[in-house]
């Protein structure tokens, strides 16, 4: 008496089956993922040209002359006055730094060739004649943006000079795979109002659009691809699509 064995499917009808399997699959989480809204809407912050006047491009004339501010650190020089010369004066959270012979200045908001200015009158006025002052900061906390969401390196970093937003972004190692280009805000305080702007990293890329300039204290905020990182995320945790996840 024969047995009548069933017919196993050729592996290559396999291979065939289970990408075709894991194609549907993909599709599914992705329809999910948009039936479900898990795209969370953004805040209504201008576009296009609308933020570009509230976040400019900087002026290839304009040069930015540096403000002294608050918890900033600075170097002092008097001229053959070593004794009055300071290489790490705190400028305290008020805006104000103390000095030997010339007491309480106001430094926040000032120029550093300003407050050398308003040094050496102070000195000239009681102990010296023609005094010679440089000041130099050394230590700013003022220079610096905040780079946060879909980023490499989320953090706080230091900046130096004119600096635009795809240079923020280099800062923290670029935008992750699952980043939203087009949805990149930029938040500023203008006025003493927190504003935001919203831009198109991907069109400035590819020069059809300006590089905003970003300022000391900017929040930079990328966005996240919900779908796509949906997708990765089920797929990494799914033994049998996990060689799926290179598609994404």
């Amino acid at each position: 008496m024969s047995v009548t064995r069933p017919r196993t499917p050729p592996k290559e009808s396999v291979s065939k089956m289970t990408h075709k399997h894991a194609g549907s699959v993909i599709a599914a989480l992705a329809m999910a993922s948009l039936a479900t809204g898990c795209s969370q809407p953004l805040p209504n912050l201008p576009s296009g040209a609308a933020a570009y006047a509230q976040i400019p491009v900087a002026k290839s004339s304009e040069v930015r002359e540096y403000r002294i501010g608050p918890l900033d650190t600075i170097s002092i020089t008097v001229f053959q006055e070593q004794d009055l010369s300071l290489p790490a004066v705190p400028v305290d959270s008020s805006g104000a730094i103390l000095l030997p012979l010339v007491g309480t200045i106001q430094a926040a908001g000032k120029s550093t060739r300003q407050l050398a200015g308003e040094i050496a009158a102070r000195l000239n006025e009681r102990y010296l004649r023609n005094a010679q002052v440089t000041v130099t900061v050394t230590s700013s906390a003022q220079q610096r943006v905040t780079v946060e969401g879909e980023v490499t390196q989320p953090g706080i970093y230091q900046i130096q000079g004119r600096t635009t937003l795809i240079d923020a972004l280099a800062l923290a190692r670029g935008p992750t795979r699952n980043a939203r280009l087009r949805e990149v805000v930029v938040f500023r305080e203008i006025d003493g109002v927190h504003s935001g702007a919203l831009f198109d990293l991907q069109a400035i890329r590819r020069g059809e659009q300006p590089d905003p300039e970003v300022l000391p204290g900017d929040q930079v905020v990328v966005g996240l691809s919900n779908v796509k990182a949906s997708v990765r995320e089920a797929l990494a945790a799914s033994p049998f699509l996990a060689v799926f996840v290179q598609l994404f």
